[in-house]
């Protein structure tokens, strides 16, 4: 993929295999990272990590500028992720999510080398094998994801869930699920951030919309393959 950046979206419609096709629009064309031309690098010791303690058992991580160059990556999952536009019922009617998704059952068959190598790193960095990826495409300022807690929560007490921007800065938002003041953080391409300990259970996050005009915005959620039990999956054998 050229590093004269994908041009962003404006509307989908569905392919003939069922996945979602992506039209363009020059008006959220991607802006290169300055470091672009340095190639892309992983901040191996997360020395720009921001711990902010959410309560005594949940926490919240910033890593601003963790994938340098994070361009070619977003460019590369904008044109062969398997984005697929989803629906949900709510209020008994069929609707559409504000967004696309894809997902990786497993890490081995991601094609990009580079998306194996983070996971590797965030494994080896948490002591958590993440095998299985979930992706968020937030098409423009216009897409969103509501107040939620991961899957995850629901089968673990504690969890340590990773998630890495790509493409345009956008805001996060997580506040307590019983209600109150929420925390903030504007997240550019390349950052991570890392929601752990109860944070799953007790803690509420969103990408909500916003007034201002914004490019297609990928989120990488990264988690491991957990049985019915809540425990992670056995490895299978090679």
């Amino acid at each position: 993929m050229s590093g004269s950046g994908y041009r962003g979206l404006e509307s989908t419609s569905r392919g003939t295999d069922g996945r979602a096709a992506l039209s363009t629009s020059p008006l959220t064309a991607r802006q290169d990272d300055l470091f672009e031309g340095l190639g892309p690098a992983i901040d191996n010791g997360f020395v720009t990590a921001q711990r902010i303690e959410l309560d005594e058992t949940s926490w919240l991580e910033h890593v601003p500028g963790w994938l340098r160059a994070s361009g070619g990556l977003f460019d590369e999952l904008m044109a062969t992720a398997p984005w697929q536009q989803r629906y949900r019922y709510m209020w008994a009617r069929r609707v559409q999510e504000p967004r696309l998704t894809a997902e990786y059952q497993d890490i081995a068959g991601v094609p990009r080398q580079l998306l194996r190598a983070v996971a590797s790193t965030l494994s080896r960095h948490y002591g958590v094998a993440y095998r299985y990826l979930w992706l968020n495409l937030y098409r423009t300022h216009r897409d969103s994801t509501s107040w939620h807690g991961d899957p995850i929560g629901k089968l673990q007490q504690t969890s340590i869930v990773p998630v890495l921007s790509l493409g345009a800065t956008r805001r996060f938002l997580i506040k307590p699920a019983e209600g109150g003041k929420s925390v903030s953080l504007n997240v550019a391409s390349g950052d991570l951030v890392v929601m752990g300990g109860r944070s799953q259970r007790d803690w509420r996050h969103s990408v909500p919309k916003q007034n201002t005009s914004a490019g297609p915005r990928i989120r990488v959620n990264f988690a491991p393959k957990l049985s019915a039990s809540g425990q992670p999956a056995p490895r299978r054998s090679s």
